[in-house]
């Protein structure tokens, strides 16, 4: 799962694609998975090849604490999908359960015979 932020400045997208070719053109779609609406749709040629994995860096249009499906084409084959969360927690912050939950401490003992 891929973690972005609700934000108006650029981001960058890590993956490894199935296949990759320099130059090649690649459909990126995100599609909101609450709305079932694109909120991204582009077709690109920008994505870097980083030694292992690729990048892709872009200004996505995306809504705090909503799930979204990326999908990367080349032509009409899918050669990635993934899932998107975005959140405005920083990532190394990130907890599922922010101001959720709340620890108890008890002064009971148990005694096992």
């Amino acid at each position: 799962m891929i973690v972005l932020q609700e934000s108006a400045s650029e981001q960058t997208l890590k993956f490894i694609l199935r296949e990759f070719t320099e130059g090649e053109t690649y459909n990126i779609t995100i599609v909101n998975e609450l709305t079932s609406s694109e909120v991204y749709n582009q077709d690109v040629t920008t994505i870097a090849s980083n030694l292992y994995f690729n990048e892709f860096t872009g200004t996505f249009s995306l809504k705090e604490n909503n799930y979204y499906t990326l999908t990367i084409k080349s032509g009409l084959e899918v050669i990635y999908r993934d899932k998107i969360y975005c959140t405005n927690q920083t990532v190394t912050d990130y907890t599922v359960n922010e101001s959720e939950y709340i620890s108890h401490s008890t002064t009971d003992e148990f005694i096992t015979i």
